[in-house]
């Protein structure tokens, strides 16, 4: 995303300020004294408190104090004046701006009334000259206290908003809340950690920017609710990624087998990228006592002829016999690591740490290259000090 201009909303504390006032002032907000509770219980029963029916000259004399100190959190807020008896309970007298004592992490200790959201919104929207608002249709409440407001100072020309459903993702939890939670409690590493399917657990994955964008085009806008797999967007990303991905053999479940009565060889060959011959080739050391394949493939295809790709056919058991050095188009085919070999660390995107080995060739490797391990899937490689870390993308 490229945006016009960075804006800190810490830095326009003194604007909301001016935007309160004046509402104070056309008698449309009010400082509110009441306890969480009792406000709750008004606001549900829609009874209005002594504080509503205070003068102008008041409401300004306590804003003051709010500001200057002289109320501790919870003492005291800033309503807006709408209608004690709306349908909607919710939409009824509204908080704009509450007192916040604990530090901020810009601005320290320099303010201490904070606004509210949709107060927040309604003034920025307003000032800064934006046309059009896409907003999801659960923040639907928040765009009537924003028209609400510019209605009251006689705004002729405001914002069009855009409603949008819910977005879910199949195998993702997309809830910022919980996310923070769970970093909170140090159950996550942080914010780009591949459980959180933040935009920063996406980029560590190696999910492309513009696969996120053709996704969410693809998707457009709907008032709907939707559920989709993370397949949807794997396909998109696979396209972009799988031309760059060199390939390298990795085995995370190793089962050691020796091959006997195969011809002597030191090294297999195999292409870097098999559609990008002129990448070149990797070699991959060979040694017949000690080759290493993955455990779901030993027990499901023990017995059979079998192909170790890029070097030849056995016959899987955990003395492997050798039958060919072709590999027949109908025989399963499975990759496979020798000695020597290095190890490797695979964070997984349900926050599993995978280990195994993989060819040497993989030592070589440099911090964000993206590559495929063959029939284990695509990964980002996000360390290469002090071990080999990848984080998986997809199949």
């Amino acid at each position: 995303v490229k945006w016009d201009k960075l804006i800190y909303k810490s830095d326009r504390l003194e604007i909301f300020y001016e935007f309160a006032e004046m509402l104070i002032k056309k008698n449309l907000a009010y400082v509110c004294e009441c306890d969480a509770e009792t406000l709750r219980k008004n606001r549900k029963e829609g009874i209005e408190c002594e504080h509503r029916k205070q003068s102008i000259e008041e409401n300004l004399k306590k804003w003051k104090a709010m500001l200057a100190g002289k109320y501790k959190e919870g003492e005291a807020v800033l309503r807006l004046k709408t209608d004690m008896k709306h349908p909607n309970p919710a939409f009824r007298d509204r908080v704009l701006l509450r007192i916040v004592e604990r530090e901020h992490p810009r601005v320290r200790k320099k303010y201490r009334v904070w606004p509210m959201l949709e107060f927040s919104w309604a003034v920025d929207d307003l000032m800064l000259g934006i046309t059009h608002i896409l907003r999801g249709k659960d923040l639907v409440m928040e765009d009537m206290v924003e028209e609400f407001i510019w209605n009251k100072l006689g705004v002729k020309q405001k914002p069009k908003f855009i409603h949008y459903g819910l977005l879910s993702i199949q195998e993702a939890k997309l809830s910022k809340t919980e996310a923070r939670k769970a970093i909170e409690k140090g159950e996550y590493s942080g914010w780009d950690d591949p459980r959180t399917w933040s935009l920063q657990s996406l980029r560590r994955r190696g999910i492309q920017a513009e696969a996120i964008r053709k996704f969410i085009l693809n998707l457009g806008l709907s008032l709907s609710d939707v559920t989709i797999p993370a397949e949807i967007l794997y396909a998109e990303n696979r396209k972009l990624i799988d031309p760059l991905a060199n390939r390298y053999f990795a085995v995370l479940e190793p089962v050691k087998i020796s091959v006997r009565n195969a011809p002597e060889v030191k090294e297999a060959e195999a292409p870097l990228h098999p559609d990008f011959r002129e990448r070149g080739c990797r070699k991959i050391p060979v040694n017949l006592g000690k080759i290493w394949v993955e455990r779901d493939d030993f027990e499901k295809l023990k017995g059979k002829e079998v192909g170790l790709i890029n070097l030849f056919t056995v016959k899987l058991d955990k003395e492997a016999e050798f039958v060919s050095e072709e590999i027949r188009f109908e025989d399963p085919k499975i990759q496979w690591v020798s000695e020597p070999n290095v190890k490797i660390k695979i964070v997984m995107p349900d926050g599993r740490m995978e280990e195994g080995i993989a060819e040497p060739e993989v030592k070589n490797l440099k911090e964000d290259d993206l590559i495929q391990l063959v029939r284990i899937g695509f990964a980002r490689v996000d360390r290469v000090k002090d071990g080999i870390v990848l984080y998986f993308a997809h199949k």
